[in-house]
């Protein structure tokens, strides 16, 4: 991204003029489809507190496909961002535990992206994000807010549950991805 900053009279006003590349525009349309997916579960029943189907992270497994890791890590930021704003949870423990996830999913995803040979793929990815978005968020969980040893006895339900989740986000990324392949 460009930023041109042009003096236009001696009262220091400044002019900003952005420049967007292409993969700027790429990134934020798919953050926004991210973001509308992300608010769309949110607004659906949950047998627990923060259980959601994580199918806005079908988006972000796609990009990390088809576009890479940098992008990826944009599209998955961008849409915590934007969604806790849109959802009035900004900097709350909703917040912070989405970004707990989403930060440990993009830890676990750049070696993963970088190995030799033909990757992972979408399946692969999506299951090692699922079992990393949950660990992240039950590590902070326990450091942030119920720092007790019980939390973990729910772990192993919940990582089942992200498991499962993570197995068919990820054939749906890979039909997904196939498709725009050709």
């Amino acid at each position: 991204m460009l930023l041109h900053i042009t003096q236009i009279d001696p009262t220091i006003q400044l002019k900003l003029h952005l420049q967007t590349t292409t993969q700027d525009q790429r990134i934020a349309w798919l953050a926004a489809a991210a973001v509308s997916i992300h608010v769309l579960e949110a607004l659906l029943p949950s047998p627990l507190p923060g259980l959601k189907p994580g199918f806005a992270n079908i988006i972000t497994i796609c990009v990390l496909c088809l576009y890479g890791w940098s992008s990826a890590a944009w599209v998955s930021i961008l849409r915590v961002l934007v969604s806790s704003l849109l959802l009035g949870t900004f900097l709350s423990p909703t917040f912070m535990l989405s970004l707990a996830g989403a930060v440990s999913t993009l830890m676990i995803l750049w070696p993963m992206s970088r190995l030799p040979g033909a990757g992972f793929g979408a399946v692969g990815y999506s299951l090692a994000a699922a079992m990393a978005h949950i660990s992240g968020q039950f590590v902070l969980a326990y450091l942030l807010f119920v720092p007790h040893a019980a939390i973990w006895k729910l772990f192993p339900i919940l990582l089942t549950f992200s498991v499962l989740i993570g197995l068919v986000n990820g054939i749906i990324t890979h039909k997904v991805v196939k498709d725009l392949h050709g």
